[in-house]
C-alpha cells in the first residue's frame, strides 16, 4: 500500500498533463451564429440581433448597425437588408444590428439612446460571443448622430475604432438648421424642448466634442437631402481636419436623404469596405 501511496502524485500529475493536452487538441472551432431579438436590457424596446462568424476568437472584431427614423421611429428591420451586404464582405467580422428606445414628447432620446448604445456595448462585452472589444459604429441618419456622439463623447475607453456616418447631423449649431423648418422637431425629441438654449444645443452636437483622439470617420451626405443640411458634411469634415483626425467625405450633389439609386449604393459600400480593413 506504501508503494503505491508514494507512485499517487506522479500518477496525477500524469492524469492532469493528459486531460490538459486532450482539451487542446479536441476543441472545436467555433461556429456561426444568428441571435435574434436579444434583450440587452429591460425595455421591450432595448433589443438587437446579433450575427457571429464560424472560427471566430477574441480578435475578432464586431460592427454596430445605428438606425435612423428621427430618433422617435423606426427599428432594426430597416436595416437588416444591410447584414447580408456586410457578411459578404466581412465575412470574418461579428455584426450586430440594435434597436433602442425611442423618443416621444414625454422621453426625449437624451440620454437615453446613448445609454443604449453603451448597454449594447456591456452586454457584448460580458457575453460568451468570443468577440473583441472593438467595434465599429454604422448608423444611418438619426443613428448616425447617434454613433458620431457616443464615439466622439462618450466613449472613453475608445473601443470605437471607427465611424460610419451616412447623412447623419452632425452639427446643431449650424445656421442651416437653426432655420431649418424640421429643427423644432428634432430639438423636441432629442431634448423634450422646441426652444433649447445655446448650451443645449451644444450637447448634441457631435462636432462640438472632437479631439485628436477620436476615432476614423467616413461620411456621407446629399446636396438635396430635405432634413439635413447640405452643409452639415463640410462642417464635420473641416472639424476632423482642424484636429487632425483621419476622415473621408463624399458629397452627391443631387442626392438626396440617402435615397441614392444602386450606382451610389454601391460605391457607398466598396468605399465603407475599404475604410473599415484599413481602420477597424
Amino acid at each position: 500500500m506504501k508503494k503505491y501511496l508514494l507512485l499517487l502524485p506522479a500518477l496525477l500529475l500524469f492524469l492532469n498533463l493528459g486531460c490538459s493536452t486532450d482539451d487542446t487538441t479536441t476543441s472545436e472551432p467555433l461556429t456561426a451564429r444568428n441571435i435574434l431579438n436579444v434583450a440587452y436590457g429591460t425595455d421591450s424596446e432595448q433589443t438587437m440581433d446579433v450575427y457571429l462568424p464560424a472560427n471566430r476568437d477574441e480578435d475578432t472584431k464586431v460592427m454596430v448597425l445605428v438606425h435612423g427614423g428621427a430618433w422617435a421611429s423606426g427599428s432594426k428591420e430597416d436595416v437588416t437588408e444591410l447584414v447580408p451586404v456586410l457578411q459578404q464582405r466581412f465575412p470574418e467580422h461579428a455584426i450586430v444590428n440594435i434597436n433602442y428606445r425611442l423618443a416621444t414628447q414625454t422621453s426625449p432620446a437624451m440620454p437615453k439612446q446613448i445609454e443604449d448604445i453603451q448597454k449594447v456595448l456591456d452586454y457584448i462585452a460580458g457575453s460568451d460571443y468570443h468577440v473583441s472589444d472593438d467595434y465599429a459604429l454604422i448608423g444611418f441618419s438619426a443613428g448616425a448622430h447617434l454613433s458620431m456622439l457616443y464615439a466622439y463623447s462618450y466613449d472613453t475607453d475608445h473601443h470605437v475604432k471607427a465611424v460610419v456616418d451616412i447623412v447623419g447631423p452632425a452639427d446643431f449649431t449650424d445656421p442651416a438648421y437653426l432655420s431649418h423648418q424640421l429643427y423644432p422637431i428634432a430639438s423636441q425629441f432629442l431634448l423634450g424642448t422646441t426652444a433649447p438654449t445655446p448650451q443645449q444645443i451644444a450637447t448634441i452636437s457631435p462636432a462640438n466634442y472632437i479631439t485628436p483622439q477620436s476615432p476614423p470617420t467616413i461620411t456621407f451626405y446629399g446636396g438635396q437631402d430635405p432634413l439635413v443640411p447640405a452643409s452639415q458634411g463640410p462642417r464635420l469634415k473641416a472639424k476632423l481636419d482642424q484636429e487632425g483626425v483621419y476622415n473621408e467625405f463624399s458629397f452627391y450633389p443631387d442626392g438626396g436623404h440617402a435615397d441614392w439609386d444602386e450606382a451610389t449604393f454601391t460605391e457607398v459600400y466598396s468605399k465603407v469596405e475599404t475604410f473599415l480593413r484599413a481602420k477597424l
